[in-house]
């Protein structure tokens, strides 16, 4: 919902960082690996109950996301890079909420599985309608930088990592937080099937 309002900000704050490691030769796709590295450090921080070392790892994570987009448009974009980064950045949004299931399986296991099951949602719906989007040459206004046709949504990038960002410092509302966050995604995945229905019908 906010993302395409957010975009030109993140770019601006994060543009000379990117410059320095492009001129230090490092290439998107090593920051997109470390970045899915540290994501993973932050699940597992999360798993062993250790909420403030997963938020790091979010940052961490989210950080290198936002770099190696902005070091890609100054080396050149790749397909290759488009992929691996829009890959990563969907199993890492499925595994973080797992991190909080094996810190308490009996409270947030069934909360987690619910969350995960609405990513399945909007990431389905997502990559579907851009497949198609791209076969009939249609392209994002809203997202003119993206590597793919970026279909918005009620749950778009900013608010899930808003969640992630409050279940690390309020782990004890793990389960309302990923219901409620669950309930926008499933809302998400029905108007954008809603999207894709009417605009590929015609």
């Amino acid at each position: 919902m906010f993302d395409a309002k957010l975009l030109p900000l993140q770019r601006r704050l994060i543009r000379p960082m990117a410059g320095r490691l492009y001129a230090r030769g490092v290439g998107a796709d090593s920051i997109t690996l470390a970045g899915f590295a540290l994501g993973l450090l932050g699940v597992l921080a999360a798993a062993y109950g250790l909420f403030w070392l997963a938020l790091a790892g979010l940052v961490a994570n989210r950080l290198a996301d936002g770099l190696d987009g902005e070091v890609a448009r100054l080396a050149g974009p790749t397909d290759r890079g488009a992929f691996l980064d829009i890959a990563l950045d969907f199993l890492f949004y499925a595994l973080f909420p797992l991190g909080f299931a094996i810190a308490d399986p009996g409270a947030n296991a069934l909360p987690a599985v619910v969350l995960v099951a609405s990513f399945v949602g909007t990431g389905s719906s997502f990559l579907a309608f851009s497949i198609i989007a791209e076969r009939r040459g249609i392209t994002s206004e809203d997202y003119p930088s993206k590597g793919i046709f970026y279909l918005g949504g009620l749950t778009e990038g900013a608010e899930t990592i808003g969640l992630f960002v409050l279940i690390c410092l309020l782990p004890g509302l793990f389960p309302v937080l990923a219901l409620v966050f669950a309930t926008a995604c499933f809302v998400t995945t029905l108007t954008r099937w809603l999207a894709g229905w009417r605009l590929f019908g015609a």
